[in-house]
């Protein structure tokens, strides 16, 4: 019996979608140069359902990849050939608010933003805020790590999550918690790109909802002053809330979008964000705006509104730029602050190598970039120079002291990037984490840690005399 005529018979029938026409919308999640359709679907309700489709997968040894929203934009939800795909968006509840602890209990699909609706009234939200938090579930998050505009303050999803339950490859429901001694398997599973286990439950940290919040607007008429802004802010004491930076050609782009009063007449652009009560807020206002006092222009948020408003078109940043041209390819790369200035003109100059348009859109705080290419997938030759463009800038980010990725995770987008990261025993290590958790590896296999055979046939191990690059830097 197939593996399909095996779900299809133990499963009920509404949740086993098969056939190419009905699986389609599932053969790619948001970075949709990568596409493959699965031999079906599954979108279970309750766990033993879940159970279920791994004990089946497993005795065919069908890979299992496991599916939040689909906005990732790695190909880490993208399907593998061959392979099941389990939809979560049916776990959809929110169990339990404690407002005493300041938690929520939430199952997998439920949307990053759902949370901070549900806990307003309570003076309550959940922290972390990627771009697509409307769309985008918790369960998605964990697995890649999520972070957003607020990351730089309140932390990424390994911040802010206070436990996990998951399913191994075989079907035991664990738990792990900020609270276990030992090896700590709750930050292992945060990033983990559904490699380690299915997330069936996630108690999330909620943040008091800030007595005021400013945003103060600022732009300059150049790339380098505004990135000396950002290490100015930090060296002045001040950890904003959000602290973001978009190039022109992102700015242009988000103001024809949204209309929210950008200037036109700059070459970059500064959001920051100070939040807290007014006493604090009114300090640190005072601080930025005398770090920016020569901003060609400065704008201070004076209402609610206004702020939401100021935001609106940093968020739209990403579905600005795809009205520009037929598809656009997001990068996700760390480096240090110091270093913003340098990348942005090399990113120009290998704008014009490749000749392809960039926008640039940075949460500057913590140094993530996200260089936007534009492109048109239907012409093979841009669409491999746009994997080249970006595989540069990515190998930009590990030689300037940063990271091939901060929190769109590897999933098959970068999997030759991380060869330039990690040598060769950091990479045994990841694999023999893998095969602790996962023997027979049917979750997700062959995202995130590339084969080392992989890297060898690249030549890109990158430790000379067995020392790594910048020791002293952190690896994020």
């Amino acid at each position: 019996m197939s593996v399909i005529d095996e779900l299809i018979q133990n499963l009920p029938k509404d949740i086993v979608l098969t056939g190419d026409e009905i699986t389609r919308p599932y053969e790619s999640d948001g970075l949709t140069v990568f596409r493959q359709k699965p031999l079906a679907v599954i979108l279970p309700t309750e766990i033993s359902q879940i159970q279920q489709v791994l004990r089946i997968c497993k005795s065919h040894n069908t890979p299992v990849v496991t599916r939040g929203a689909g906005t990732g934009l790695s190909g880490g939800a993208t399907p593998l050939k061959d392979s099941v795909v389990l939809g979560m968006s049916k776990f959809n509840k929110i169990k339990s608010i404690d407002v005493k602890k300041r938690v929520a209990v939430v199952e997998p699909g439920v949307r990053n933003a759902a949370i901070s609706e549900a806990t307003k009234k309570y003076g309550l939200y959940y922290a972390p805020d990627p771009s697509s938090q409307i769309a985008c579930t918790i369960g998605g998050n964990v697995a890649e790590n999520s972070g957003g505009i607020h990351c730089l303050k309140y932390g990424l999803t390994v911040h802010n999550v206070e436990s996990v339950k998951f399913l191994t490859y075989d079907g035991e429901l664990l738990e792990c918690s900020k609270n276990d001694k030992g090896l700590g398997l709750l930050a292992l599973l945060n990033g983990s790109e559904g490699l380690l286990g299915i997330v069936t439950e996630v108690c999330v940290k909620l943040t008091p909802i800030p007595e005021e919040a400013k945003v103060v607007m600022a732009s300059f008429d150049s790339v380098e002053e505004c990135a000396n802004a950002v290490v100015n802010i930090i060296n002045a004491g001040v950890i904003p809330a959000g602290l973001e930076m978009m190039d022109k050609f992102a700015i242009d782009a988000a103001e024809a979008f949204a209309k929210v009063g950008y200037p036109l007449d700059s070459e970059a652009l500064l959001l920051c964000e100070v939040d807290g009560n007014k006493n604090d807020v009114e300090e640190e206002l005072s601080t930025v705006q005398n770090v920016l006092k020569n901003a060609k222009h400065l704008r201070v948020s004076n209402s609610e509104s206004e702020r939401l408003n100021l935001w609106k078109g940093r968020k739209s940043a990403f579905p600005a730029v795809g009205r520009l041209a037929p598809d656009y390819y997001c990068m996700d790369g760390t480096i240090p602050r110091r270093n913003l200035a340098q990348i942005l003109i090399n990113i120009s100059e290998l704008s014009k190598q490749y000749k392809l348009r960039v926008a640039n859109v940075f949460h500057a705080g913590d140094g993530n970039l996200h260089p936007l290419i534009l492109f048109d997938a239907n012409k093979p030759d841009e669409l491999k120079r746009t994997k080249a463009f970006g595989a540069d800038i990515l190998k930009m980010c590990f030689e300037m002291g940063g990271s091939v990725t901060g929190e769109h995770g590897v999933g098959l987008e970068k999997l030759d990037s991380v060869c330039h990261q990690y040598s060769h025993d950091e990479l045994e290590v990841f694999h023999q984490i893998k095969s602790a958790l996962d023997p027979v590896k049917i979750l997700n296999p062959g995202k995130a840690i590339p084969e080392l055979h992989r890297c060898a046939e690249l030549g890109t191990m990158h430790v000379h005399n067995g020392k790594l690059p910048f020791p002293e830097l952190e690896r994020f």
